[in-house]
Parts: C-alpha cells; structure tokens; sequence
C-alpha cells in the first residue's frame, strides 16, 4: 500500500515537473507575436568613388564601402575618409592615403538639389602649401560622385572659403569639377586656352585604378579630340601613368546626339581585330574622361558604321 501511494505522489510530482518545462519551453501565442515583430535594421552597403593620395602623391579615382541610402549622410562619410586618422579611415583602400588634417571637424552638410554645403573647422588648411590646393580638389571630386550632386560650396568656421590663404588662389563661391585636379600645364601663351579632363590608368600591386588630369594648354580644337590624341600619345604627363590606347588610334568621326556620344575608330581601338574586342581599360579611360568634359548619358564606340559597345555613363560613376 505504501508502494503504491509513494509511486503516486512521484508519478504527480514527475507530471507537475514536466509541466513547469513545458511552460518554459514551449512560449504562448503572444511570445510568438512578439517575436514574429521583431524588426531588423535594413541597412545598404555601397561602393562610392572618394579621390584619395596614391604613392605617386596623384588624387586617384577609388571606391570604399559606405551607406548610400542617406546623401548627407553618405558626403558624411566620404569626407570623414578624406580626414586622416578619421572615422572612416579602415575603409580606405590599401595603397592609398587621406589629405584634410586630422584634427579637422566637419561642422554641417548641406544639401539643396544638386548642391552641396560643407562647413569645416578652421584646420582644414593648416597643411603645406604643396597640398592646399589638393584638398580643395579631393573634397570637389569626392562629392561630386555622389548621385545628382554637381556642384559644392566650402565653408570654414561659417564662412565661404574664397582664397588659399598660402598659395594665394582665389576660389569662386560654387565649385565643380571645372576646378580641375592633378593640374597640368603646357600653355605657350595665354590665347585660345582650354583645359581637359584626360583619365589615365595606375596600379597598386597589379590592381587598376584610375587618375584624373586636368591638362591647360592651348588649342581650338574639341575637347574629344583632345582626349584621343593625349590617351593615344607617348612620353605621357609621369612613367607613373599609363594609356592602354594604341598609338595607331585614329579618332575619325564624333558626334553628340541627344546626350549621347558617338565616337568613329579606325579598327587600332580593338584590342583584338577578330573578335572586335576593345580593353576595359581603353572603354574606362575614354569614357570617364568624356564623362568630365560633356554632360551625355553613353559613350558609343563604332567602327566601319558598326556600334561596337556602348557605355552607359552611371555604370562608371
């Protein structure tokens, strides 16, 4: 009789136990709304174009990873990638290197349909005189890669930077790329001058990327033109820089239709004549260079009245 009462009370006790489990283990029906309304944060990781110092001291055209769904928040952080020893600084390719001091701040952005607003702090050019005006072009640059931004105005300590206060430039209120970057001068006299945006190809252990140079010289013929004959020309500007255009290159014809680029080769544009294959690096350095000198959608590339490729400027951006 005892047995059998002692195996009861267990048999309630052991039943009692697995209930409580049960509770715990098994959540109600509002745990599991809670949890089905769990949310999670929908975040976007992009590349964007930032011009950073190479080894060779160039303001190269280069990409870091950054949150793109906010543009103030993205020229945010483009612009903390530029500061050295800045937030962004892990993000900064290897090979590469920021220009705008350490101990500068970014007092606020700006922005007003395809213009751009920065306030910095006062040490923004507290540089060498040799890099002034490189910081003024890196952060030109930068900010103008972002989607439908073109033009910036630079503000230090709430007021718009008009002159280098060492090299003595003036700088107008509301800066483009017109600017220019990586200035090069071949100027015999100061009539019929025109600048031109030429992108060149470098590398950083056998990776491509590319480098602007805003080349002044006198001459009255067209800025595409201009670019084929320099892309296809040798010495260039530095053995640093190099044009994977074939000498041979002739520009026969170019036309601008509806925002849309035309360029006519001789068959030299190909890399291979069989398979009518052109390099990326010949598509990239036109196209980009084009891209800073027009204001057009596509570059397309033809020979013998045949469309051979066709870029569409956003992807390169």
């Amino acid at each position: 009789m005892l047995k059998k009462t002692f195996i009861k009370k267990m048999t309630l006790s052991l039943a009692m136990v697995f209930a409580i489990l049960l509770m715990y283990l098994i959540p109600n029906n509002s745990e599991l709304q809670i949890t089905s309304e769990t949310k999670y944060i929908d975040t976007e990781i992009t590349k964007s174009f930032i011009y950073l110092l190479d080894k060779n001291n160039f303001l190269a055209r280069t990409s870091m990873p950054i949150d793109n769904k906010n543009k103030q928040k993205q020229a945010l952080q483009l612009l903390q990638a530029l500061i050295k020893e800045g937030e962004m600084e892990s993000n900064i390719p290897n090979g590469f290197k920021s220009i705008i001091p350490n101990d500068t701040e970014i007092k606020s952005i700006e922005i007003e349909n395809d213009l751009i607003k920065v306030n910095f702090s006062s040490n923004l050019l507290d540089v060498k005189q040799e890099y002034e005006e490189k910081i003024i072009e890196a952060i030109v640059y930068t900010l103008t890669s972002i989607e439908n931004i073109n033009k910036v105005i630079i503000y230090v300590e709430g007021n718009i930077l008009s002159k280098l206060p060492k090299t003595g430039i003036n700088l107008p209120s509301t800066l483009d790329r017109s600017f220019g970057i990586n200035k090069k001068y071949d100027i015999k006299t100061y009539k019929d001058i025109t600048s031109v945006n030429i992108y060149y190809i470098s590398k950083y252990n056998d990776e491509i990327y590319y480098v602007p140079v805003t080349k002044y010289l006198n001459s009255k013929e067209d800025k595409i033109k201009i670019i084929i004959d320099e892309l296809a020309s040798f010495p260039i500007y530095n053995t640093n820089l190099m044009s994977y255009l074939n000498g041979n290159v002739n520009l026969l014809d170019s036309k601008l239709e509806e925002k849309n680029m035309h360029l006519v080769f001789n068959d030299y544009i190909f890399n291979d004549v069989n398979y009518k294959n052109i390099l990326e690096e010949v598509i990239y350095t036109i196209s980009l260079s084009v891209k800073d000198n027009y204001d057009i959608d596509q570059v397309i590339f033809e020979v013998n009245n045949e469309e051979i490729y066709k870029s569409v400027i956003k992807t390169i951006e």
